[in-house]
């Protein structure tokens, strides 16, 4: 979890923000790009567009040792209040594409959205990515967190990813054994951006996945809460759900401020108007408290935690 942020004026983003020139925003709205709409800004924030950029950045992290947040679609983040205090970096629209890339194998850009992916391939008659239109981040953060539901998980389908090292600039291709895959987990760096992606896939029939599809938006929107929230807070310890667990421990609509455990489903944490990130960060510390003393189980966030402290 990164330290508090620094003051204005730090020499590292201010020796980052000479390199990268005009590429560069000082004081970027960060939280405002996630999905809960909450947060506050990064002391600097770049949009790679292409390969060039990714230089660039890599040169300016290099001389200024500056912390460096890689920034998918924001569906799995909280930004705290006092916001990011390093440099956050997005991938741009050169890196949100796809294409075949061998007999049913297909490469898809570490900015490409994974519903996106999901409809896209079964378009083309691939099938085994039906599962993915479930989960809203892009292809990069869905690598690093391993993400999954509907009974699959990104480990399934991936054969490789091209990671690139923003503090030494390495840039490698890694097969999916040496990724260390697990639960919501994987051997990608803070400071790594997964850049590319390939998945290897089925030949399949495009009435048989648009239906899977049809079937699994229909369920997420009959089972799931809507609004603004970020998805499952919590993993779910072996043999469990974290859901039942807080639903067990009497948690469901506890709230601090406009921040809400759902109604719906007791994993999701659901914000009002007027509610703040640190309201958010407050009621998930809360849950974790009472669920380990009512229930005995201590759960780990699932969600990722960005500008608090410790």
């Amino acid at each position: 979890m990164p330290p508090p942020v620094r003051p204005a004026g730090d020499p590292a983003v201010e020796a980052a923000a000479a390199r990268l020139g005009g590429a560069a925003r000082f004081a970027a709205p960060l939280g405002a790009r996630t999905t809960y709409r909450l947060g506050g800004t990064a002391a600097l924030l770049t949009v790679v567009d292409d390969e060039d950029d990714l230089a660039a950045v890599v040169a300016a992290v290099a001389a200024s040792g500056i912390e460096v947040l890689v920034f998918g679609r924001g569906s799995n983040l909280l930004v705290a209040e006092a916001g990011f205090p390093g440099l956050c970096v997005v991938l741009g629209e050169s890196f949100a594409g796809w294409r075949a890339d061998g007999d049913r194998v297909v490469a898809a850009g570490g900015a490409v959205a994974y519903p996106a992916l999901a409809r896209a391939t079964a378009e083309a008659g691939l099938a085994g990515m039906e599962w993915a239109v479930g989960i809203p981040g892009s292809v990069g953060g869905a690598v690093r967190m391993n993400a999954g539901g509907h009974g699959s998980q990104t480990a399934d389908r991936l054969v490789s990813a091209r990671l690139v090292d923003l503090r030494t600039g390495s840039d490698r291709t890694v097969g999916r054994d040496a990724l260390a895959l697990s639960y919501r987990h994987s051997g990608v760096r803070p400071d790594e951006v997964v850049v590319q992606a390939r998945f290897a896939l089925e030949e399949g029939d495009r009435d048989e996945s648009a239906g899977r599809i049809a079937e699994i938006v229909a369920w997420r929107r009959e089972n799931q809460p809507g609004g603004r929230n970020a998805g499952s807070v919590f993993q779910n310890p072996p043999g469990d759900s974290a859901g039942r667990l807080i639903e067990a421990a009497g948690l469901k609509d506890l709230r601090i401020g406009g921040a809400r455990v759902s109604a719906a489903h007791a994993n999701f944490i659901e914000v009002e108007p007027g509610a703040s990130a640190d309201q958010v960060y407050g009621l998930i510390c809360e849950v974790r408290r009472l669920v380990a003393e009512r229930c005995g189980v201590e759960l780990e966030p699932e969600i990722c935690l960005v500008g608090f402290a410790p």
